[in-house]
C-alpha cells in the first residue's frame, strides 16, 4: 500500500492541468497526477515536472491511495460527458468526506446536479472556474469555486495559495456560492470576455478602416491606451499583437483569417440571459459577431454585390480627436457590458438562492484572469460603497464617466455608420444606455399591439401596477382576454 503523502490529485495533463500542478508544487503542495494516456504521466515527470515533488500514478486507484484524507481529486478534462465518466471512475476509490473538484469549463447546471448526486454518496463536490490561460494557470490564475460549502475549508489554502494576488496580496479566489455558482460566475466572466474582445476588435476596425492606421500605428495607440483608463490584459496583448511581424517582416495580424472560433461559454451566457429575461445585449451581439465572421465565403461574395459608403475618411487635423473618441466609445461600451453582466449575476443569485458577493467577484477578476483590468477595481469600489447597488450604471463613478464621455461615444458611432464600419457591440451598448436612461419607452404601443391581436392585456399608467385591462379595439372582439405571463 502506497503511503498517503500527497495533498491533492489531478487528472488531465493537458496544458492547463500541467501548469496548475507545477503552480501547486511551487507553493509547497505535493501533487499526484494521472492521465488516461498513462505515457503522458511518465513524459510529464521526465520533462516539465523533473526535479519537483510531483508524483505520478498509472491508475486512479493508485493515485487515490497516495492522497491524504480527506482526499482531494481535481479533474481537468473537457466539459460534458467526459467529466461524468471520470467522476464515475473516481468514486469507487473514495470514502465519505472526500472531495472531487472540476476545474474545467462545465455548464453550471451540470455542477448543480453533480453537487447533489455526490452529496447523496457522502462526497463533496466543487465546480470551479479557472481563468488566465496557460500562463495564469502556471503563475497565478483567477479561481472561482462553488459547490458544497463543506469542502471549501479543505481546499482554501491550496486555491488561495496558487491564485493570482492583487496589489495588497489579496488572492483572486474566494468562495462564490453553493451548487453551480462557481461555474456560473466563470460563465459570465467568459461572456464578458467575449464582449471585451469584440469591443476591442471594433475599435481596431474603426481605426484601421476609418482612419487608415497601420498595425505599427495601432500598436502605439493601444500601448498608450494601456497606460490609462483602459489598462488591461486584453489591451496589452492587443498592442503586442499589432507589433508582431511574420517571418517576411509583414504584420502578423494581417496574415490571420478573419473567422473566429468559440467554445460555447459566451453562447451559454446569452441563452441564460434570455431565460432570465435580462437584456445582456452586448454579449449576445459578440456571440453573433463570431457567427457572422464564420460566414467568410458568403461575406466575400456579398462584398462584390452589396454596396456601402466609399472614400469616407477622417480629416488629418481630426486624427488625434477621433482616436480619443474611439477610446471613449470603447470605455463606455465596456462599462455597459459589465453592468449587463452584473445584472445577470444579480438575477441568477435571486433565482438560484446564491448569496453572491458582487464586490468579491470583481476582486476575483482583478488579477490572473483574461479580463483582468484596473477597471474592475472601480466595480469593487462601487459595491463596497453600496452592497445593495441595483445597477453599476447608478454608481457615481460610472454615471459620471458615461455622462462625460457619451458625446464622444456618439461621434465615434456616427463616423462608423458614415464609413460603413460594422460596430454591433458599440451600437448595442449605446442603444442599451439610451433605453435604460429613458423614463418612457414605446412598449406601450407594443402592449397595445399584443392586446389587439391576441387579447394579451396591458397595465395602465393611471391605475396601480398589477391590474390588467383589455380593450375591444375593433368593436368586433369579445370581452375575454388571454392569460398573462412575463418573460
Amino acid at each position: 500500500m502506497a503511503e498517503a503523502t500527497c495533498d491533492i490529485g489531478l487528472i488531465g495533463l493537458a496544458v492547463m492541468g500541467q501548469n496548475l500542478v507545477l503552480n501547486m508544487n511551487d507553493h509547497g503542495f505535493k501533487v499526484c497526477v494521472f492521465n488516461r494516456t498513462t505515457s503522458k504521466v511518465d513524459e510529464f515527470l521526465a520533462e516539465e515536472a523533473k526535479g519537483t515533488q510531483v508524483e505520478g500514478s498509472h491508475s486512479i486507484g493508485e493515485m487515490c491511495s497516495k492522497l491524504k484524507t480527506p482526499r482531494r481529486v481535481m479533474i481537468m478534462v473537457k466539459a460534458g460527458d467526459v467529466v461524468d465518466k471520470t467522476i464515475d471512475t473516481i468514486v469507487p476509490f473514495l470514502e465519505k468526506g472526500d472531495i472531487i473538484i472540476d476545474g474545467g469549463n462545465s455548464l453550471f447546471t451540470d455542477s448543480e446536479r453533480r453537487t447533489k448526486d455526490l452529496a447523496a454518496k457522502g462526497l463533496h463536490y466543487i465546480g470551479t472556474g479557472v481563468s488566465g490561460g496557460e500562463e495564469g494557470a502556471r503563475f497565478g490564475p483567477s479561481i472561482m469555486p462553488g459547490g458544497d460549502p463543506a469542502a471549501w475549508p479543505h481546499v482554501k489554502d491550496i486555491f488561495q495559495g496558487i491564485a493570482a494576488k492583487v496589489e495588497d496580496g489579496t488572492p483572486c479566489c474566494d468562495w462564490v456560492g453553493e451548487g453551480g455558482a462557481g461555474h456560473y460566475v466563470k460563465m459570465v466572466h467568459n461572456g464578458i470576455e467575449y464582449g471585451d474582445m469584440q469591443l476591442i476588435c471594433e475599435a481596431y476596425q474603426l481605426l484601421k478602416d476609418g482612419l487608415g492606421l497601420s498595425p505599427d500605428e495601432l500598436a502605439a495607440v493601444f500601448t498608450e491606451w494601456n497606460k490609462g483608463e483602459l489598462d488591461s490584459f486584453l489591451i496589452e496583448i492587443s498592442a503586442e499583437i499589432f507589433g508582431k511581424k511574420d517571418d517576411d517582416g509583414q504584420p502578423m495580424v494581417d496574415k490571420i483569417l478573419d473567422t473566429a472560433g468559440q467554445k460555447g461559454t459566451g453562447k451559454w451566457t446569452a441563452i441564460d440571459a434570455l431565460d432570465n429575461g435580462m437584456p445582456v445585449t452586448l454579449i449576445g451581439e459578440s456571440v453573433f459577431a463570431r457567427c457572422l465572421s464564420a460566414l467568410k465565403e458568403e461575406r466575400v461574395e456579398a462584398s462584390k454585390i452589396l454596396q456601402g459608403p466609399t472614400g469616407v475618411t477622417i480629416p488629418a487635423d481630426h486624427k488625434a480627436e477621433f482616436i480619443e473618441e474611439v477610446r471613449r466609445a470603447l470605455y463606455c461600451s465596456k462599462m455597459i457590458s459589465y453592468a449587463q453582466g452584473y445584472m445577470l449575476l444579480r438575477e441568477a443569485g435571486k433565482k438560484y438562492g446564491w448569496h453572491l458577493n458582487m464586490g468579491g467577484v470583481a476582486l476575483m477578476w482583478r488579477g490572473g484572469c483574461i479580463i483582468r483590468s484596473q477597471f474592475l477595481g472601480k466595480i469593487k469600489d462601487a459595491y463596497d460603497k453600496n452592497p445593495a447597488l441595483e445597477n453599476l450604471l447608478m454608481d457615481d463613478f460610472f454615471s459620471g464617466v458615461l455622462n462625460k464621455y457619451q458625446a464622444s461615444w456618439r461621434k465615434a458611432l456616427i463616423h462608423a455608420i458614415e464609413a460603413g464600419v460594422p460596430t454591433p457591440a458599440f451600437s448595442t451598448a449605446l442603444a442599451f444606455y439610451d433605453g435604460y436612461r429613458t423614463a418612457r419607452l414605446p412598449a406601450n404601443l407594443l402592449q397595445a399591439q399584443r392586446d389587439f391581436f391576441g387579447a394579451h392585456t396591458y397595465e395602465r399608467v393611471d391605475k396601480p401596477r398589477g391590474e390588467f385591462f383589455h380593450t375591444n379595439w375593433t368593436g368586433r372582439g369579445g370581452r375575454v382576454s388571454s392569460t398573462t405571463y412575463n418573460a
